[in-house]
């Protein structure tokens, strides 16, 4: 997948404590969209246009499964591969996968992916959502 882009409210979100992603008393979660994301209008996950749930999609979203980890003053907070699979059908179109924080207030929008196309998973298709270890969030003291 292409790289992740944020939202605008990200960081102000996260300067203002609504997301807590030092451990794992937050979760992320990824949701699916064809609507085109606005970066700077997007500021909640009423804002945000998913899919119909069913066929192995559910309705919020895959948990992203996230962590972070400190290290000689750095912080990265990252998750694991996450799959969603068609059954019985199929699921989308989608062209974006977003995430968000499932516990926040308002469940603010993080930042999404763009598959470039639109995109359906036919019966037995699979997707593969990967947050790779730093592409979220690394902080680091200077």
């Amino acid at each position: 997948m292409a790289a992740l882009a944020f939202y605008d409210v990200f960081i102000p979100n996260l300067l203002n404590g609504d997301h807590d992603l030092l451990g794992t008393d937050h979760t992320l979660k990824a949701l699916l969209s064809n609507a085109a994301p606005s970066a700077s209008a997007d500021t909640e996950l009423g804002d945000l246009s998913e899919i119909s749930a069913g066929n192995g999609y559910t309705a919020g979203g895959v948990d992203m499964q996230n962590s972070s980890t400190t290290t000689s003053g750095e912080v990265t907070v990252d998750g694991v591969s996450a799959t969603i699979t068609a059954s019985g059908g199929s699921i989308g179109p989608f062209r974006y996968v977003i995430l968000y924080n499932a516990t926040a207030t308002g469940f603010e929008p993080i930042g999404w992916w763009d598959k470039g196309s639109a995109v359906t998973l036919l019966d037995g298709d699979s997707l593969d959502i990967t947050l790779t270890t730093d592409e979220l969030l690394t902080v680091t003291k200077a």
